[in-house]
């Protein structure tokens, strides 16, 4: 069985279980506390980061970029990428909006604070930090619904990466109360339909010591 090294509230990694669930490629879960940097886990990701993936052949595949990119390329038969140039090149983008800037300005400033230095040990969470990420998330949701009412799906017509990644990145904020979706109905309808599908009902089940998600985290019609 291929192996999933992860995080529960990591975006990245949520990101590539919703990507192995839709090209319905079974895999086993384990949680890497990456600070503690094992010599087991190193051999495989000297990068001591996650995600990374391990194929039953021994293959070590690591940085959720590449994960996707590896997945694409290995099982294409449900591909997540786009079909053609202007598609993939849509696509990309839009993952690179949310795994580059709103992690950067959002991600790191909520979930990094509150879930990352609590687990690693880093201390109280820093106010200002705080402060913009709230700020900043209001932004975002604002892009995120003009996308959401002028497309299907956050990249084009079709489901793809794009979406996952976006939808990884709200679903650690969410379980954490952090998301007001009254900024925006379309992201709000948007996300409902992600949440729906068969593949994010593990998300949806996770539950992380010290934190009780908020009743809507759960609930398909929120």
């Amino acid at each position: 069985m291929r192996l999933l090294f992860h995080l529960p509230l990591s975006p990245y990694c949520r990101k590539i279980r919703l990507a192995l669930a839709e090209k319905r490629l079974p895999f086993e879960l384990k949680a890497e506390r990456v600070w503690e940097r094992r010599a087991e886990y190193l051999e495989i990701n000297p990068a001591a980061t996650v995600p990374t993936l391990l194929e039953e052949n021994g293959l070590a595949v690591a940085d959720s970029g590449v994960i996707g990119e590896y997945l694409e390329d290995a099982y294409p038969d449900t591909p997540l990428l786009g079909r053609t140039f202007g598609e993939r090149v849509e696509v990309r983008r839009v993952v690179a909006w949310f795994d580059g800037k709103f992690d950067a300005e959002v991600t790191r400033n909520l979930n990094g604070e509150k879930y990352i230095k609590r687990l690693s040990g880093g201390g109280h969470p820093n106010a200002a930090a705080l402060r913009a990420g709230y700020a900043n998330l209001r932004e975002h949701l604002a892009y995120l619904g003009w996308l959401a009412e002028t497309r299907k799906f956050l990249a084009g017509a079709s489901i793809s990466l794009a979406d996952f990644a976006a939808a990884a990145h709200l679903s650690v904020l969410d379980f954490q109360g952090d998301v007001d979706w009254s900024v925006s109905p379309s992201a709000r309808d948007w996300y409902a339909r992600i949440k729906s599908r068969p593949s994010f009902r593990p998300l949806l089940a996770d539950r992380v010591p010290g934190f009780t998600p908020p009743a809507h985290y759960a609930d398909l019609d929120f």
